[in-house]
């Protein structure tokens, strides 16, 4: 009764489906099964040994292997196109696998880094920063701070204080920063101050052109107040 019940059963429903399984190829290094060689082998090449028709060797790229049909596609011409041949997997009695080319063997080496370049990099972008530093005069106003950027452009130049000293031989006296404070030692050269008396000469019209050219603050205008017309209540 049972069994005719289960006839009943089967002939009413979908008759179940019946799928090959994949038997394990032996290998060079132990047996692989077809989830394994496709996982790994596909694009590689391969060595085949089988026995269907006859015991003989094959060699070529793996192409694909079909879990439905249990049979591979061996590329025979080292290419996508070309000849191929389908051999089934229970003829294959084992094989012998390539690996895929590296492509890791085409990058340059990796060459340990040299820290006494660096080091030395760093050393001379701080000099660098600290000479930057020393140029920019906090207790000086932003006219003396121009007149000083534009000499140090051609001239070796460094705050005291609030003088500008150029060449260690010319002092630019502060506050003024005229043609008339520029003082120089004993042991200067003569043209070395007359020089300088030029460059500060120059640089000061220039930077009262600038002035002259910036903007002008604008003076909103007075609103107008209306004349009063008419009597005064009370009046």
């Amino acid at each position: 009764m049972a069994e005719t019940g289960a006839r009943r059963q089967n002939a009413g429903g979908k008759a179940p489906i019946a799928t090959p399984k994949s038997s394990p190829i032996a290998a060079s290094g132990g047996n692989m099964s077809m989830e394994e060689i496709r996982s790994a082998a596909i694009g590689s090449s391969i060595r085949l040994h089988t026995t269907n028709p006859a015991n003989q060797t094959l060699i070529g790229t793996l192409f694909t292997v079909c879990p439905l049909s249990n049979v591979l596609a061996l590329s025979t011409s080292g290419g996508t196109t070309g000849s191929f041949r389908i051999i089934p997997l229970n003829s294959i009695t084992s094989f012998t696998l390539d690996p895929l080319p590296s492509t890791t063997n085409s990058l340059p080496p990796i060459t340990p880094l040299n820290t006494n370049t660096l080091q030395a990099r760093a050393r001379n972008a701080l000099e660098e920063a600290k000479k930057q530093a020393k140029k920019i005069n906090p207790q000086a106003s932003r006219e003396a701070q121009e007149l000083f950027d534009a000499i140090s452009r051609t001239l070796h130049t460094h705050w005291e204080k609030t003088d500008i000293v150029v060449m260690n031989q010319v002092v630019i006296k502060g506050p003024g920063y005229k043609v008339e404070d520029c003082k120089s030692g004993k042991d200067t050269q003569p043209h070395m101050l007359t020089r300088v008396k030029k460059v500060v000469d120059n640089e000061r019209k220039r930077l009262a052109q600038k002035d002259a050219k910036g903007p002008k603050p604008v003076i909103p205008a007075v609103p107008a107040i209306p004349a009063f017309s008419g009597q005064r209540k009370g009046g």
